[in-house]
This record gives C-alpha cells, sequence and structure tokens, in this order.
C-alpha cells in the first residue's frame, strides 16, 4: 500500500467515525426530545387533571361520603390572574408556547396543557377559599390584595413559586386549621352543643363554617403540593430545541 493509499484509507476512517458520531449524537438527541415530550404533553397535563379533580373533592363528616363542589365565579377570576402572572414571571414565555410557524396541531395541544393549567389553578383556590360565611370574605380579601400587588411586582419564576408556596400556606393553615378545629363536629342536640362548648358552637354559628371529615384536609394538603411540582415541572418553552434559542 502506497503512502496515498493510507492516507486516504485514514481520511476514509476518520469521516466514518465522524458520521457514526453524528447518528450517535442525532439519536441521544431525539431520545432527549422524547422524554421533553412526555413531560410537555403526559406528565403535565395528568398532573393539573388529578389538582382539578381532587381540588374539588370534600369528605362528609357524618357520613365520609363524597361531595364535589364547583368552584365559585372568584376562583376562576383568581385562576384567570395566577396563569397571567406565570406569563409574566416568564415561568412560560408565551412566544415559545405559541407559535406561527409552529404546526396548528401543536399549538392547538400547547393550548390545552395551559387551559388545564388554568383549570388546575382555579381549583386549587377553590379547595383554599372557605365555601361559606365571614370567613370566605377574609380569606377572599386576602387573595385580592396578595394577587393584586403581585401584578404589580418585579417576579422572576423563584419569587412566583415563593409567592403562591405562601399564599397557599397561610390559606391552607387558615381554613384546614385553624377554622376546621372551631367547627363542631359532632352530631349531639343544639343544646347540649352549646353547653358543653358554647365558644366553638358560637364560632360555628357566627362564621357559618361548613364540617367535613379530617380526611379532606389530607386531601388537600397533597393537591397543593401536587400543582406546586406540575408548576416546577412545567417548562419555559414547549421544545426542546428552543431553549437554547
Amino acid at each position: 500500500m502506497t503512502e496515498k493509499e493510507a492516507e486516504r484509507s485514514t481520511e476514509l476512517a476518520e469521516g466514518d467515525s465522524r458520521r457514526i458520531e453524528a447518528v450517535m449524537l442525532k439519536e441521544r438527541m431525539s431520545e432527549t426530545e422524547l422524554r421533553y415530550a412526555i413531560r410537555v404533553y403526559l406528565i403535565l397535563p395528568l398532573i393539573f387533571l388529578l389538582v382539578t379533580l381532587f381540588g374539588g373533592m370534600r369528605f362528609s363528616a357524618t357520613d365520609h361520603s363524597f361531595l364535589f363542589l364547583p368552584p365559585p365565579l372568584m376562583c376562576l377570576i383568581f385562576g384567570a390572574v395566577t396563569v397571567f402572572l406565570i406569563f409574566r414571571a416568564r415561568l412560560i414565555e408565551f412566544d415559545r408556547w405559541f407559535n406561527e410557524a409552529s404546526p396548528i396541531l401543536e399549538n392547538a395541544a400547547n393550548a390545552g396543557v395551559v387551559f388545564l393549567l388554568f383549570a388546575a389553578s382555579v381549583q386549587v383556590y377553590n379547595l383554599l377559599l372557605p365555601e361559606q360565611g365571614l370567613a370566605s370574605w377574609i380569606v377572599t380579601a386576602l387573595f385580592i390584595w396578595t394577587l393584586w400587588n403581585d401584578i404589580f411586582a418585579d417576579f422572576d419564576q423563584k419569587k412566583l413559586l415563593r409567592s403562591l408556596a405562601g399564599l397557599f400556606a397561610i390559606a391552607f393553615v387558615t381554613k384546614y386549621l385553624v377554622l376546621a378545629n372551631l367547627a363542631v363536629k359532632n352530631e349531639t342536640s343544639w343544646l347540649q352543643r352549646i353547653i358543653e362548648n358554647p365558644g366553638k358552637e358560637a364560632a360555628t354559628w357566627f362564621l357559618d363554617l361548613p364540617v367535613y371529615s379530617p380526611a379532606t384536609g389530607y386531601l388537600q394538603f397533597f393537591t397543593i403540593l401536587l400543582f406546586l411540582f406540575g408548576l416546577f415541572l412545567t417548562p419555559k418553552a414547549a421544545r426542546k430545541g428552543d431553549l437554547s434559542s
């Protein structure tokens, strides 16, 4: 074999190795994009669907029967403001989820994920907001004040998650620890309840507190954690390749 033939064979071998590396890199990138698509179009919708379902569930304190409460109109407003804050803090970047250059089906799928995020946000406020009475007005005022200030605050992703986590924690403690302990949970007569615990009976009547099973609090605590975990998993861009652009 001459020297030129040896150099030619070496160049061919190097070219083949580069092509093999390019094919392997392309396969790894396709696998990464597949995992990314599963995360965006399968895991996130499943999480937000579970939050939407669990957020309306209650268990009666008397017979532990299942109740599903639809969200009031105010919760829809709170959910819309929360989605606006998510876009404003660039937890989701609008131009990387909805693009004229993308196929219609892809934009529709992205819109479906965002709609499920909105529905989950509505149900989170539904589970945190007391159903009736004076407590409902107080917690509603807390949500309005906090979200109104958040609209004009300088936010990034971490600040938004901390703000929502703090707001949800205060509302959860208020409803499922403070108010739940004030409500009368026994089935004795009205006169007997006044004699045994007049303060708790007066608080139940004055605040108009509904009575639920303790299982409701456990379920809703898990639901809030699941919603925050879904927000943590939500990417800025719907496509993996758009993150590097």
